[in-house]
């Protein structure tokens, strides 16, 4: 590939950094991109890359850059409030563009492109990191297994603490609230009023429902139209949260309010990012995920799978050059999913995942 065939764009962030080591040790010589000229030097310095100083608000510039490359890397979040200014551009120039997001609202906003991302012949993939590529994934593998499977839950256990861009976005997704998929469509769900024990593939943990990218993803990579998502938590803020949701109804509207004000929003963005500087490396290291998934019907027949792997942000790394890799070498066009793309067997080419299934049968 060309030096300028693909752009890494927010690549001095804590993730971006990941990422763009990953893709100089596959031998890639991606353009670095970002607001900050001084981040953006210091990083292409000690790399040897070259660096274009963006802002995402000169449509311009932005236009022109992406012109010159065949596919944009967005790592810059959070993506509420970056990625559609990005695609829109990538329409413009004719420009693939993945992200690693794992806001619902942005795969929503991703997915709606899709015709318009087909006329281009360009790729739109929203999530090539551990948002949402294992568990995209293993939704295609147990789903797979399981033909007309009408419910589909998903957990997740093992998470590193969050870098700063990882706390803002789920600081978002606070404001969102609670979600399921019913019937194919997103209906509000208090958090903390369903909870369960999920047995991963090493050990029973307690888990609490969640809003997870794969309300969106999974239903487009399955059609299965009753989804639920999990995190795997301590049990006592299991408890916690699961003794407080009844009061969600009545507070949660005013919090978000409050909190989603711009500028009460945006100081806690400034408090994040000067307080959380994400896992070092000996953490990423020491640390490991896993990610459950169960497809059933309505004859109560299921089939479960579990995966195991290195630590998020090492895997999104390691996903995302992947990821780009293989839409660089083309045949693929419009706004799809990785599993969908790649196939349910994609997360197995990530060093350090392995996974394990099995079908139940109810009595």
């Amino acid at each position: 590939m060309r030096q300028s065939d693909w752009m890494i764009y927010g690549a001095y962030g804590y993730t971006g950094v990941l990422v763009v080591e990953e893709a100089v040790r596959r031998g890639h010589r991606p353009l670095l991109a970002g607001r900050s000229e001084k981040k953006l030097a210091a990083l292409a310095s000690r790399l040897g890359l070259e660096a274009v100083t963006l802002d995402l608000t000169d449509a311009g510039a932005l236009k022109r850059a992406l012109e010159k490359v065949s596919l944009v890397f967005h790592a810059a979040g959070p993506f509420i409030d970056t990625s559609d200014a990005m695609i829109r551009a990538c329409l413009e120039a004719g420009t693939s563009y993945v992200d690693i997001t794992g806001e619902i609202p942005v795969f929503r906003n991703t997915f709606s492109y899709d015709a318009a991302a087909k006329a281009k012949g360009i790729v739109l993939m929203s999530g090539v990191g551990f948002d949402v590529v294992p568990t995209d994934c293993l939704a295609r593998h147990v789903s797979g297994k399981l033909p007309g499977a009408s419910h589909l839950e998903i957990a997740i256990a093992g998470l590193a603490h969050p870098s700063a861009g990882t706390a803002k976005s789920m600081f978002d997704g606070m404001l969102v609230g609670g979600l399921v998929r019913r019937g194919g469509k997103l209906e509000p769900a208090p958090i903390g009023k369903d909870v369960k024990r999920i047995r991963f593939w090493d050990r029973e943990r307690s888990a609490l429902a969640i809003p997870w990218g794969d309300l969106e993803t999974a239903y487009r990579t399955t059609g299965i139209p009753d989804i639920t998502t999990y995190m795997a938590l301590p049990g006592g803020l299991v408890s916690a949260a699961h003794g407080t949701w009844r009061l969600q109804d009545v507070a949660a509207p005013l919090t978000r309010k409050v909190l989603g004000s711009a500028p009460v929003r945006r100081g806690i963005a400034r408090l994040l990012e000067a307080r959380i500087t994400g896992p070092d490396e000996s953490e990423r290291r020491s640390a490991g995920s896993q990610v459950w998934a169960m497809a059933s019907d309505e004859s109560g027949r299921s089939v479960e799978g579990w995966l195991e792997t290195v630590d998020g942000y090492t895997f999104t790394a390691l996903a995302g050059v992947r990821s780009t890799e293989k839409i660089l070498a083309g045949g693929f066009a419009g706004a799809l999913t990785p599993a969908l793309a790649f196939g349910a067997d994609f997360a197995l080419e990530i060093e350090g995942t392995r996974r394990h299934d099995s079908i139940v049968t109810a009595a």
